[in-house]
Formats: structure tokens, C-alpha cells, sequence
């Protein structure tokens, strides 16, 4: 897994549906690796400490104000002083008028200088969950991912275990799938896991026996998905006799993904048990344990004994 991911500025560009006042070259070769930006009001006083260069800088309102105040000598200094740091991009929000420094230096320096319709803030909030998004940690998994009432389920298992045979079952009962055989899982934050799938793959499913087969066109729209949170990972197993299985699930076991925490279970498969609606009941009744409740303590509870599933509880909380 590489250190550090990039993003084009043409997908900022088509993203935010923004206007290019100038551009030297190809948005496409302008890859964009910091995922955040800055409001660039100390600088505009000349206050470069601490100043990272390779942010997105954002002109909003209160800089234009400041800007249209100081006189044009020093007006064009604070800018060339700006754009001299060469920046990835510089773009003026709620489509208010640039000066002729700023096209002058964008040409100079060599810094894109793009527009956008939207309110500053709102413009950034957009820009860096987008930016999150799209230059968060990630890492390729075997498996597959479904959403199932709400919660992605990460299923995984050895290959032949009946993990696309599940999905399909799942996709027909109305639940819809994300990915199939390869899951790109992102970290978009300290504790959340986002999964989806690589372009050239998404929608596809391989069914031994049948072949590959396109979920959106046999099922329509509503049966894929194009991204879902990983709240649960299930991991399949065939039958194993001499292994004992979890029959209370007091205890919640946790499995790290990118340093994330995610609520695991281990699912043994035999024929006669109906892995769809096993996997279900697992989605709801982690959804419930998310909020709080806990069946095998309340059973626990009713018969008057201890557990810790107080503690899961408290995990859960964390999650």
C-alpha cells in the first residue's frame, strides 16, 4: 500500500463543477495530495509560518474585502508573495470578481485559478470530505461487501466458500451489493471504513457453475450500490467439528482494518443452514448492539448471572 494517494484537479474541477479563469496545462496532470485547505487571510498580511504550500487555497469574501482595501503596490506584492509558493490551486468562491494581479501571477507562477457559485464555507466543508475521501489510506481485501438494512457487511472466506452465492441471495431479498471478489476499503477517518469497487469490476459477480454475471443489468438500479460504510465483517468458514462456535455472542470480537476497529463474527457454513438470513439477523442485531442493547445480556440478566457484555457495550460506544 502506497504511502501517499493523489487526486486529479480535473475531478475537483468536474466535482464542484467549477469555472477556469487560466490553467497552463492539462487539470488531469495536476494531482492534488494534501486533504485540506486553507483560507490564506495571514498570508494576504504576510504571515508565512507554518504555511503549507501544496493546500488548495480558498479567497472567500473576507479575503476579497481585505484585498479591495490596501492599495494596488501592495495589493500585487501580497499576491506575488502567494502565488510564488507554488501552489496546487487558488480558487475564488461565491463567483466574486478577481483582480488583475491574480491572473497576471496565475500566469507567472504557474497557478491554476478556478471559481465556484457556492458559499466559502460550504464550498470548503464540500472540498475536504471529497478530498478525505479521495486520499484516504486504503488497501484491496478479498471478499465481498453488501449493505443489509443499512449496514455494509464486509463478508470474507477462502475462496469456494459461498460467498457470491450468498450476495446473490441477499441481492434478490432486496438488500444491494457494493463489491465482489475485490473490496477497495478506504479509511476516511479514525473510525470509519468505507468499501467500494475497483471501477472495471463494479456491478460483476462470479457464480461457479454459471459464470459472471452484471448485478445492475439482471437486477436493476436498485440492487448495486457504488459505496457503503463497513460496519460488520463476517467471516465464512466451512464446518469445522472439532472447533467450537459462539452460541451466546456476550463476547464481540473486534478485527482491525487499517487500524480501524470493526465488529467481527465467524460464520460456519454446512448445507441446510440458509446463509442469507443468517447474515440478516447478524446486520440487525449488530445495528441493535450499536444502539445499546445486548440480547444475550438481558438473557444473562433474567437468569441472574454476570458477563461483560457491558463492556462490548462501551466498545460498541467507540466504534
Amino acid at each position: 500500500m502506497a504511502d501517499k494517494f493523489t487526486v486529479s484537479l480535473q475531478k475537483v474541477i468536474d466535482e464542484f463543477k467549477l469555472e477556469t479563469i487560466y490553467i497552463h496545462k492539462n487539470a488531469e496532470e495536476i494531482l492534488i495530495d494534501e486533504n485540506d485547505v486553507n483560507r490564506p487571510g495571514l498570508q494576504l498580511m504576510g504571515f508565512y509560518e507554518y504555511f503549507n504550500p501544496e493546500r488548495i487555497q480558498i479567497i472567500g469574501k473576507m479575503e476579497f474585502a481585505y484585498l479591495s482595501t490596501i492599495d494596488e503596490k501592495t495589493r500585487y506584492e501580497r499576491l506575488e508573495l502567494l502565488f510564488a509558493q507554488k501552489l496546487p490551486a487558488l480558487i475564488i468562491t461565491r463567483e466574486l470578481p478577481y483582480f488583475d494581479e491574480m491572473l497576471e501571477l496565475s500566469k507567472k507562477y504557474e497557478v491554476p485559478l478556478l471559481r465556484s457559485k457556492e458559499s466559502t464555507s460550504n464550498f470548503m466543508s464540500g472540498l475536504i470530505a471529497f478530498l478525505n475521501l479521495n486520499l484516504a489510506p486504503r488497501i484491496t481485501r478479498h471478499g465481498v461487501l453488501i449493505e443489509i438494512y443499512g449496514e455494509g457487511v464486509f463478508i470474507t472466506g477462502e475462496s469456494g466458500v459461498g460467498k457470491s452465492e450468498t450476495a446473490i441471495e441477499l441481492v434478490k431479498r432486496g438488500h444491494r451489493l457494493v463489491a465482489d471478489d475485490a473490496v477497495e476499503i478506504r479509511k476516511v477517518s479514525n473510525i470509519s471504513l468505507v468499501g467500494s469497487s475497483p471501477d472495471n469490476i463494479r456491478h460483476f459477480l462470479e457464480l461457479r457453475g454459471i459464470g459472471i454475471i452484471n448485478a445492475r443489468r439482471l437486477f436493476g438500479m436498485g440492487a448495486v450500490k457504488i459505496t457503503e460504510k463497513i460496519d460488520l465483517v463476517v467471516e465464512m468458514e466451512l464446518w469445522n467439528p472439532e472447533k467450537v462456535y459462539d452460541r451466546m455472542g456476550v463476547d464481540t470480537q473486534f478485527m482491525s482494518i487499517l487500524g480501524v476497529k470493526v465488529p467481527s463474527l465467524t460464520i460456519p457454513v454446512k448445507p441446510g443452514r440458509n446463509l442469507a438470513v443468517i447474515l440478516e439477523v447478524a446486520a440487525m442485531n449488530n445495528r441493535q448492539k450499536k444502539m445499546g442493547y445486548n440480547a444475550a445480556q438481558e438473557l444473562l440478566d433474567r437468569l441472574g448471572m454476570e458477563s461483560d457484555a457491558k463492556e462490548t457495550v462501551k466498545n460498541y460506544d467507540n466504534f
